[in-house]
């Protein structure tokens, strides 16, 4: 299987090479991170025109999270039964659909209702690329091309710094959701001319839908799953509530920056994310070290979030805001603990349900920050530093709960449950 797997990633019978197919399906998980972190360049624009309040611009910015979350197992099953290419382009243009009705939202529901469809349409789109790597290159080159691909897709974030800032500060929040649909088009034209669906399946009988979705069951019933799930609710939503939600009214109320000279701080925190990940795919140290080193960094960051917290100087705060996005680069790690964890052969079911819990977890401490903003604002306290130590707590607890939870019980063993891949064994 290990053999047959190199074979596919370097050897593609379509014209089109394997990783120009990979750069295409990284673009479009770049453009679902433009869309996920667009919240924090408009918030002042809505609040204006809309009149809406903290907990509702936590609705907002979570809506794209909340669809996205739970259309994720029903994205992992079309995935392993139909491909990579079909479900990508297929709900690409839910997302371009749901960006134009955003931008002429004539009222906050609508373009909650927009978030909401932009949110189905990107549900392939990290997890997509995931499962290409998966299907096309061996197991061992899994982290460092995940990592790659996740880096890739932080050009996403690069977008909705500076550049965004500056096209919602010259004409309005609606041309900023405007120029990322034309942008979408350009991508999900690349995807239906230059990706092909996986050539390695050939010859092979199509599992059903009814099969396919019976395998989801016997993932969430493995002893390990709850551990993964847990973390996985908090690590990736603690960086995107603060980059998409809190970042920039923290620099703005507690330093008087201008809205552009804040997306100059998120634009060097988007560039930290590209770096974070490459470098911690190359660390390759197998599963349970792995995992100790996922548990380090957590703890890390949730100190990080206390600092951020506490700190009263705008340069410490811009310097954790960047190093945050630097560490960002870990999350890659618990992708690679979820593909050690369970068989192939369900690799985009497995995904799906980690995605699920991930992007849950984005809507929920999105929506969990606006409401204690809220409500500390009515109180007169300082509440930006009771959001930041509401993450903190919810990483720590998090990394007690993986910790204390099942870990898998062996190096890249496959589940009882599912077929025993004999390369695996022999390995």
């Amino acid at each position: 299987m290990r053999g047959q797997r190199s074979e596919i990633g370097t050897k593609e019978p379509s014209a089109v090479p394997v990783w120009v197919m990979l750069a295409t399906l990284s673009a479009v998980a770049a453009m679902s991170q433009a869309f996920r972190t667009v919240a924090t360049v408009v918030a002042g624009d809505l609040q204006a025109e809309f009149g809406a309040t903290a907990q509702e611009l936590g609705l907002f910015a979570g809506a794209f999270h909340l669809a996205f979350a739970a259309t994720q197992v029903a994205i992992g099953v079309t995935l392993d039964v139909y491909g990579v290419r079909r479900t990508v382009a297929g709900a690409f243009v839910l997302a371009i659909a749901g960006v134009l009705v955003s931008a002429f939202a004539p009222s906050l529901p609508v373009l909650i209702a927009g978030q909401l469809l932009v949110g189905i349409g990107c549900a392939p789109a990290f997890l997509g690329a995931l499962v290409f790597v998966a299907n096309r290159y061996p197991p061992e080159q899994f982290s460092r091309l995940s990592g790659l691909v996740l880096s890739a897709s932080g050009i996403g974030m690069l977008a909705t710094g500076t550049p965004l800032a500056w096209v919602v500060a010259t004409w309005s929040w609606r041309a900023g959701f405007l120029v990322l649909a034309a942008c979408a088009g350009f991508v999900l034209l690349a995807v239906v001319l230059l990706v092909s669906d996986d050539e390695g399946r050939h010859g092979q009988p199509r599992e059903t839908l009814v099969g396919a979705l019976v395998k989801i069951g016997p993932i969430l019933a493995q002893r390990h799953t709850l551990g993964i799930l847990v973390l996985g609710l908090v690590t990736y939503a603690s960086f995107i509530t603060l980059r998409g939600l809190w970042a920039v009214p923290m620099l703005v109320e507690r330093h008087g920056y201008t809205l552009v000279q804040s997306g100059h701080v998120v634009l060097a925190a988007s560039v930290a994310t590209l770096l974070g990940p490459p470098a911690f795919g190359l660390i390759d140290v197998g599963p349970r070290p792995r995992r100790f080193l996922i548990v380090g960094c957590t703890l890390a960051y949730a100190a990080a979030f206390v600092m951020l917290a506490v700190s009263s100087h705008a340069l410490v705060d811009v310097g954790l805001v960047v190093l945050l996005g630097f560490l960002t680069g870990y999350f890659v790690l618990q992708y690679a603990d979820v593909r050690a964890a369970y068989s192939g052969e369900v690799a985009g079911r497995a995904f799906a349900v980690f995605n699920t819990a991930v992007f849950l977890g984005v809507a929920v401490m999105q929506w969990l920050t606006g409401l204690v903003v809220s409500a500390s604002a009515a109180e007169g306290a300082d509440s930006l530093m009771l959001a930041f130590l509401t993450i903190a707590a919810l990483l720590v607890a998090a990394t007690l709960a993986f910790v204390l939870l099942p870990w898998p019980r062996g190096a890249r063993k496959n589940v009882a449950v599912f077929r025993e891949d004999p390369s695996e064994r022999a390995a």
